[in-house]
């Protein structure tokens, strides 16, 4: 059975759990909602499975902070013997449209940190990413505030349809591969 990483970036505690810097952990608990699944904590995250077709999808939720993300997913890449073509690192980005999905296997880091600390931690760039759009709708000098702010009303309206796209992109990773979940999901 083929297994696959999925690392949903965020940040753990509730002052962050609604936030744009968290959407890794929305379309994680997604998933685990879609298949009747849940988190368990373990070490450097919370983890939940998922079995769809044959493929084992585990979803981790790392509980290093953003910054760091790149410990957990490599112990959980170690642990669980995950070969690189097979993790797929869920984050936000600021360069896209809100709710605007982009899949790519591999690439820079684009100032992210998570992204940035688990380039490091792997040595490669070489890893697909679904980047989710959260617009850059902010006032100069106020990036922090507002990739660690709440979803305005209008992007909570339609958050439940973009997180849908997203899992069906995750699950579409494993079971279609990447050149056919970019083909179909990018920029939708």
């Amino acid at each position: 059975m083929k297994k696959y990483l999925i690392a949903c970036l965020g940040n753990i505690g509730a002052e962050y759990a609604n936030t744009r810097h968290n959407i890794g952990f929305l379309v994680a608990d997604t998933l685990v909602k879609d298949h009747n699944a849940s988190f368990t904590t373990q070490k450097l995250g919370d983890l939940a499975e998922i079995k769809v077709k044959g493929r084992t999808f585990i979803l981790l939720k790392p509980s290093t902070y953003m910054n760091l993300s790149g410990k957990a997913v490599r112990y959980w890449m170690e642990k669980e013997n995950i070969p690189l073509e097979n993790l797929l690192v869920i984050c936000d980005d600021l360069n896209i449209p809100f709710g605007t999905i982009r899949i790519k296997g591999k690439g820079s880091d684009g100032g992210h940190n998570g992204l940035k600390d688990i380039q490091a931690q792997l040595n490669t760039q070489q890893y697909a990413r679904l980047r989710f759009g959260i617009s850059s709708n902010f006032e100069s000098g106020r990036q922090i505030d507002y990739v660690l702010g709440e979803w305005a009303p209008e992007e909570q309206t339609l958050l439940p349809e973009r997180l849908q796209k997203s899992a069906e992109a995750v699950l579409s990773f494993g079971l279609a591969g990447l050149n056919i979940t970019m083909n179909t999901f990018n920029n939708k």
